[in-house]
């Protein structure tokens, strides 16, 4: 199959129109109301006098006093006013139009900063820079005032994040559901070179742009016991929960709009608050602790993202995190739908649920409950339901990351809800045994793998497939692999239930608002249809062979560099040179994702340099981001050796700074947009068969990095559309690694025995040249990659059966960038291929396939009469 930069000029329309994604960009532009132009009228005066009314009545300051936070805050909650007539549209025209509507619940939304993005889908940047610069200030210096919405961690709540602004963008009615963390997961502090976990209080003042909603208040229990009686009027045994322990579910609501359309979305988030906030009785007894004891238990619900997991403790926090925002938002929605519909078993007509990982699987026992429970439907009548209204996006090939919870731990605190699930196991297994007892097949061994009830055990993922009519994976490889292994079995059982719907990113973002240089270079050469319409950018192919535009294009890839090396010093006092590669791993550390592999080509490379000072290589930048969840300590330690590593490379003078290693802290999307605009290189590296798609490898592309990568997740299509001459890709196949798995046959001591450079590398874990103070300081890296640790193999994830093709490729990098002209042509061709993975592709076959939601049609706006003005003396 010929990728969109290799076909020649003549058959080029016939090769893109046989492509998915091309058609549904034809669909795009012949919508009525997919504007490409402002759908709202933005009035930059208005804005200007409701900055300038904030400041005064919020601070008692004028313009001149304000502190650039103070400005930002009002500057906010100005152009939220402007949003409040958008949102309140929108809302009108669902009213009117009754659409079928997303629920998208998730327990990672990872936003970013709001002022920019949404001035830039409101179609007015450009005039709040204006306004801004007028009161005496510069946009950029009061966006960074905004600390990022510390709602999620990694790809999961970055996906979120993208599929909410093309939901918007593309007029579907879409809430976003999840949790509104008081401190996110942490922000990171390196101190020593390690990782420092610290509160990150991004709420400390406010945030300007969220609504918050106590009329739709919901109540959510815990614990309890639940009780059955019998109901006359239905004749038949009813259950209801009695004992249980309460919180309220407050709900905070932000715009999501969106681009150029005035459509605006919602993300709600739930925070916790007690029903009874203190209790003077106790207080004036002097038992102080019990007159706040409910305070303190809704607080910890909402604390943070992902509480450690290591201990009982940390495991029921976590679950009761997943069912306080899954059941809030399962009664919000349904009450909101009671509200114009009266028959609750046509509720499939008007609401689909889907699961964003296994975090929300508690949605389909909830369901369950309240239908039987609140709304008096049979089981059958339920199930049939639930089973048309929910759906499951899986995005883990690693079977250690489906959760499954302690039978203990989960009827202790979801008593009635542990109830249904064990009906629905029960039936599941009957089922299961009568379509396979009598077909030579081992049914027990089928209720092993299948059960949701199993070995002590809750296991969520298979709750989600066995209810879910839609079970899809997030790149064509992950969907094969969750088909022919992982799920094998259910997609035996349920074939016509598995799809695949490969991730996409949202341009709006990460080229438009994240690389404004290169987003007008692109304008000005084929327009602005791209900004809704990825697939507009095959058009650029003609500019690859122009000399003048790559060097324009060129040009500003160097201006990103300056833009990030004036960071880096900034940040981490460390000088680079914009001139060299950048080479850049910024992603959740995870070992998988094998950031060690990357460390050790840096040690590799060092070594190369010392043996022989002469040796012609381009300068290299090694940039690193990563945050290690809290209790993992092999990532932990990897990111000690990647800053120790660091230390040695960045100040030995004799190498004369060809290479230098930079460890960015607290990786985030608003420091990801100046990273991910810089790169020359994308690196993708993870162990072929484990990353279900990823999706930095993409916005790299956009950007014009060029990958090097294994053929792993959203790679492989990636280099299907640019083609393998245009990145650099090693290692295994994952046909390979899982050959390996299944069934031995590899040894890390063979490989350590006879390559003599990589043992060099792994000797110098243990013999103190980047820990003189403590030499077995990295023993566990060195341990992990050569032996056995329990169940566990050595080098788990090949990282030494994959390094000396690393290796290989980062030689062809170096050989590749001496020839400017060819770099410059390989990295336009991967921003000229990059159409098919926008968000708004993946959102339109999840509508067509999976939600089949309708298209919201919004009216007319009447213009806003401008007040007459008056002079005051």
């Amino acid at each position: 199959m010929k990728n969109c930069c290799m076909a020649s000029a003549g058959s080029i329309a016939g090769a893109m129109q046989a492509d998915t994604f091309v058609g549904f960009s034809r669909m795009l532009r012949s919508e009525e109301f997919m504007i490409k132009r402002p759908a709202i009228e933005f009035d930059k005066d208005l804005f200007k006098r409701s900055v300038e009314y904030n400041v005064r009545t919020m601070y008692r300051r004028t313009m001149k006093e304000a502190t650039e936070q103070q400005v930002f805050q009002a500057s906010a909650l100005a152009l939220k006013d402007q949003i409040i007539d958008c949102w309140m549209r929108t809302q009108k025209a669902f009213d009117d139009q009754d659409p079928k509507r997303l629920v998208y619940l998730s327990m990672e939304f990872l936003m970013g900063r709001a002022f920019g993005n949404d001035a830039i889908n409101l179609m007015a940047y450009q005039p709040i820079g204006e306004a801004l610069k007028e009161l005496g200030f510069k946009l950029n210096s009061i966006e960074d005032q905004e600390p990022d919405a510390a709602l999620g961690n990694g790809g999961l709540g970055r996906l979120a994040a993208c599929f909410l602004d093309s939901l918007a963008t593309l007029n579907y009615a879409a809430y976003g559901c999840g949790i509104r963390y008081h401190y996110g997961m942490f922000k990171q502090k390196i101190e020593n070179g390690f990782q420092k976990e610290v509160p990150d209080n991004w709420l400390e003042n406010g945030n300007p742009l969220e609504l918050r909603r106590p009329e739709y208040t919901q109540e959510v229990h815990f614990g309890g016991h639940p009780v059955s009686y019998f109901d006359e009027k239905l004749g038949r045994n009813m259950y209801r929960l009695e004992g249980y322990s309460a919180v309220k579910a407050v709900p905070y609501d932000m715009p999501v709009i969106g681009y150029g359309n005035g459509f605006v979305d919602t993300l709600r988030i739930w925070d916790a608050q007690p029903v009874e906030s203190f209790k003077l009785d106790s207080f004036d007894k002097g038992d102080y602790q019990k007159a706040v004891e409910q305070e303190y238990l809704a607080k910890t619900i909402c604390d943070v993202l992902y509480p450690n997991d290591n201990n009982y403790q940390g495991k029921e926090l976590r679950l009761k995190q997943q069912y306080f925002f899954v059941s809030a938002s399962l009664q919000a929605a349904i009450q909101k739908y009671l509200q114009t519909h009266d028959d609750i078993k046509k509720l499939p007509e008007k609401l689909v649920f889907q699961m964003n990982d296994t975090h929300p699987t508690l949605c389909v026992p909830e369901l369950m409950r309240l239908l039987m429970d609140e709304y008096k439907l049979t089981w059958d009548e339920a199930w049939e339901v639930t089973t048309k209204c929910t759906a499951y996006t899986n995005h883990t090939i690693m079977a250690e990351a489906l959760e499954k919870w302690p039978i203990d731990l989960f009827s202790q605190l979801l008593p009635r809800i542990y109830q249904i699930v064990e009906e629905i196991n029960r039936r599941f297994e009957n089922e299961i045994r009568r379509v396979y007892n009598n077909t030579g097949v081992n049914v027990n061994e089928k209720i092993r793998s299948m059960g949701i009830v199993y070995d002590g055990q809750v296991r969520m993922a298979n709750m989600a497939i066995v209810a879910g009519y839609s079970v899809n994976g997030v790149a064509r490889l992950h969907t094969e692999i969750l088909k022919n292994r992982e799920l094998k079995d259910f997609y035996e059982m349920f074939p016509d239930k598995f799809n695949n719907k490969t991730n996409g990113i949202t341009q709006r973002r990460f080229l438009l608002h994240a690389n404004p240089l290169l987003a007008d270079w692109i304008t000005d050469h084929i327009g602005d249809e791209w900004i809704t319409d990825l697939s507009r950018m095959r058009e650029l192919r003609v500019y690859v062979d122009d000399k003048k535009s790559r060097k324009e294009f060129m040009n500003i890839k160097y201006k990103n560099k300056v833009r990030l090396a004036n960071y880096i010093l900034e940040h981490n006092g460390i000088e680079v040179d914009p001139r060299s590669i950048f080479d850049v791993q910024v992603k959740r550390l995870h070992e998988y994702k094998r950031q060690l592999m990357n460390i050790l080509h840096v040690m590799y490379l060092y070594n190369k340099i010392k043996q022989d000072p002469t040796l012609d290589i381009p300068k290299h930048t090694f940039i690193f981001g990563a945050k290690a969840a809290a209790g993992y300590k092999t990532a932990k330690l990897t990111i000690k050796l990647i800053n120790s590593v660091a230390d040695v490379i960045n100040n030995d003078e004799s190498i004369d700074d060809k290479i230098k290693v930079v460890f960015i802290e607290d990786y985030k999307v608003s420091n990801a947009e100046i990273i991910i605009a810089a790169a020359d290189i994308s690196e993708q590296i993870s162990t072929a068969s484990k990353e279900a798609s990823g999706t930095g490898n993409m916005k790299f592309m956009l950007n014009g990095a060029v990958t090097l990568g294994t053929m792993d997740g959203a790679n492989v299509e990636i280099v299907e559309e640019v083609g393998r001459e245009n990145a650099f890709i090693f290692g295994m196949s994952s046909d390979e690694v899982m050959n390996y798995e299944k069934n031995g046959g590899y040894d890390p001591m063979e490989i350590f025995n006879n390559d003599e450079e990589i043992r060099q590398v792994l000797v110098q874990l243990v013999n103190g040249t980047y820990s003189p103070e403590d030499p077995e300081l990295f023993r566990p890296l060195y341990n992990s990659l050569l032996q056995k640790n329990g169940m566990d193999p050595a080098d788990r994830y090949f990282i030494l059966k994959d390094f000396r093709s690393y290796i290989n490729a980062q030689h062809d990098i170096c050989e590749a960038y001496k020839d400017q002209k060819n770099w410059a042509m390989m990295a336009m061709r991967n921003v000229a291929c990059v159409g098919k993975f926008s968000s708004d592709r993946t959102i339109e076959e999840y509508v067509r396939d999976i939600w089949h939601l309708d298209k919201v049609k919004l009216p007319a706006k009447r213009r806003r009469k401008k007040a007459a003005t008056t002079t005051t003396e």
